[in-house]
């Protein structure tokens, strides 16, 4: 989602998140000016065409005509056609080729926003050989490496999800702690393919990030990366490292 200059796409309650999101992730701020400056200079280009000469009384002429005589279905589909291939044309040379969303900054926003957001668990169990087992069946991450004291959590359930063309496991914790209204957990743990995130190479040991209220642990283990995030502070998210 971004931000064309100039237009009311402000007043858009996500897109105003969206805007927040990225001045408080370097990355991201990187990326949003890069895609408005493709977008200006996309609307610089469509304001420099200029109609040719003379096409203001062809219009007119051709109007005229048309209440004389009714235009062929034949003429009319040519048209349609020549606006098609016109119009492809300019999608090919002036439309920007979209900037992959499969860095670690965007999956762990994407990660962030599923947790916070509603969302139904596919399994709810506290079995976690159960969830091992159903996101296996699911070709999700299955084959999982986890921190002791996670693996003697309270788990409540798990989701197999897509991102980025890549499947990835979602397992649901309980801390204990008291929950708002309406919530059912406040521990998530993401786990994905590492190849499936470009930069997961940069990941050399856990990283503590805050991302929205939740604060979040990034690493890698094998072949996958864990993020793990809470709804709470970092005291809060060391109990499980």
């Amino acid at each position: 989602m971004t931000s064309r200059p100039g237009t009311a796409d402000l007043d858009d309650p996500q897109v105003a998140e969206a805007l927040a999101l990225a001045k408080s992730d370097a990355e991201l701020e990187r990326w949003l000016e890069a895609q408005q400056k493709v977008q200006a200079a996309l609307r610089a280009k469509f304001a420099e065409i200029k109609p040719p000469a003379g096409l203001k009384e062809q219009i007119i002429s051709e109007h005229a005509a048309g209440k004389r005589m009714a235009a062929s279905p034949q003429k009319i589909w040519f048209a349609l056609a020549a606006c098609a291939v016109l119009l492809a044309a300019l999608a090919i040379v002036w439309y920007p080729r979209p900037v992959p969303d499969d860095t670690l900054a965007v999956f762990q926003a994407n990660m962030v926003r599923t947790a916070l957001g509603p969302y139904g668990m596919d399994v709810v169990t506290n079995d976690l050989a159960a969830i091992r087992g159903y996101l296996a069946q699911n070709h999700a991450p299955a084959d999982l490496k986890l921190p002791a004291s996670l693996q003697h959590a309270t788990v409540i359930g798990c989701a197999a999800r897509e991102w980025a063309g890549a499947r990835v496991s979602l397992i649901c914790y309980r801390t204990g702690r008291p929950l708002p209204l309406g919530e059912n957990n406040d521990l998530w743990l993401f786990i994905v393919d590492r190849k499936a995130v470009k930069d997961a190479e940069k990941v050399a040991a856990t990283q503590i990030a805050k991302v929205n209220r939740l604060t979040t642990a990034t690493w890698t283990d094998g072949d996958n990366l864990y993020f793990l995030g809470i709804d709470g502070g970092n005291e809060d998210l060391q109990k499980y490292l």
